[in-house]
């Protein structure tokens, strides 16, 4: 099963729902009083929640702006596979590519590219077609 992001026609490509689930446990850890949404309301419980309306788009693009801003703090190591069971490790373990240096370019999409900088991708293109966004299991 994949999952992504959607924007009226459009397919952002993320991999697995456990990896996009990585990405929000691994900020509610490390970024937040370890209380989900408590610092980011609109990235953790609107869009998380699987649809977020275009109108609140731009505070997401903020939220997620200063996340990868202090995610540059924390090494990989630091990575939280499950907020729920903080002991669940990646699949791959700590085998990452030495291109990987922190927080900040851990989270790379199943083709490759940065994870954080597709999300901002698909909030503004729900800001120029003024669509929601959607999480999509296919």
């Amino acid at each position: 099963m994949a999952i992504g992001f959607r924007v009226d026609f459009l397919w952002y490509q993320v991999g697995t729902p456990d990896f996009l689930h990585a990405l929000f446990s691994t900020i509610c850890y490390n970024l937040e009083s370890k209380k989900w949404g408590d610092k980011y309301p609109y990235l953790m419980n609107e869009l998380y929640q699987g649809k977020l309306s275009w109108k609140n788009a731009d505070k997401v693009i903020e939220e997620l702006k200063e996340v990868k801003s202090k995610f540059k703090n924390f090494s990989p190591s630091q990575v939280i596979w499950d907020i729920g069971d903080i002991s669940k490790q990646p699949p791959w373990g700590d085998k990452i590519s030495p291109e990987i240096t922190d927080l900040s370019n851990y989270f790379v999409t199943s083709d490759g590219r940065d994870l954080i900088e597709i999300m901002l991708m698909a909030l503004n293109d729900s800001i120029s077609e003024k669509t929601d966004i959607e999480i999509i299991n296919i």
